[in-house]
């Protein structure tokens, strides 16, 4: 029984280990990224960038970085695509949604969306107060607040301390729900996103899977849709303005 304690503990310490060497390894990468986008070099940064995302590392800033190398090489929809990634793991952050909007601004297509409904628009206001792990570490914090609170209700013996502890508990335990429930809702958002951005110069929208079909409207590379259905190599997408339409599959990219 020891031995294998021994055994399992070691394996949990070679693998801490060898995640804190990846991590270390991912910042050398990053760093040399860094250097590259400030020294103009952007092909050389986005290869960098990429190499790290390819590993399994995902962060705002990532992206954000991705982006603005894409954008310095007039390249616009990968870097709104990139953009859009930050921004689905920071919708808070300014500079992100700062370099969406000026690089938006010089895609062909300004489509206005319709008007939301106002108990959405606050409930979108409100999940993206903070970013996906912001609400997690958040949620965590009051959990060991409300445990703590818990501790000093059952062994203090002053009735004061006990009514403390009980409605702060009981407080912290609501707040902790309220803010794990808004990382998990961001989560699901970015794991199952249905939002894509058109690559190809020009697509024209089709009624029906169908070349021969009947020709809608055209969009523009840069542009942002929301896939709704796919049949075969076909997307069904709607945009902003609630305008419905098929596409083939490979205009677009997912975000």
């Amino acid at each position: 029984m020891i031995k294998q304690m021994k055994r399992v503990i070691i394996s949990i310490l070679l693998l801490v280990l060898a995640s804190f060497t990846f991590a270390a390894e991912n910042q050398v990468i990053i760093a040399r990224a860094n250097k590259a986008y400030n020294d103009g070099l952007y092909p050389v940064a986005i290869e960098q960038y990429k190499a790290v995302i390819k590993s399994g590392t995902e962060s705002p800033e990532l992206y954000y970085n991705l982006g603005n190398a894409y954008y310095k090489q007039n390249d616009y929809p990968s870097a709104i695509l990139y953009y859009e990634k930050a921004r689905k793991l920071d919708p808070s952050g300014e500079d992100i949604n700062f370099n969406l909007n000026v690089v938006n601004s010089k895609i062909a297509d300004k489509i206005e969306p319709l008007p939301e409904l106002f108990y959405k628009r606050w409930y979108r206001a409100l999940t993206e107060l903070m970013p996906v792990d912001g609400w997690a570490r958040t949620g965590l914090i009051l959990l060991l607040i409300a445990l703590t609170g818990g501790v000093l209700y059952y062994i203090s013996r002053r009735l004061l301390l006990r009514k403390i502890g009980f409605w702060a508990g009981l407080v912290c335990i609501f707040l902790s729900v309220f803010s794990l429930f808004f990382a998990f809702q961001g989560y699901q958002s970015y794991r199952n996103n249905r939002e894509a951005i058109i690559f190809a110069p020009t697509v024209t929208l089709k009624s029906s899977p169908d070349e021969k079909s009947i020709d809608l409207f055209v969009l523009h590379e840069g542009t942002k849709v929301r896939l709704i259905d796919n049949i075969g190599t076909w997307y069904e997408i709607r945009i902003a303005n609630g305008s419905v339409g098929w596409l083939p599959a490979s205009s677009v990219e997912r975000i």
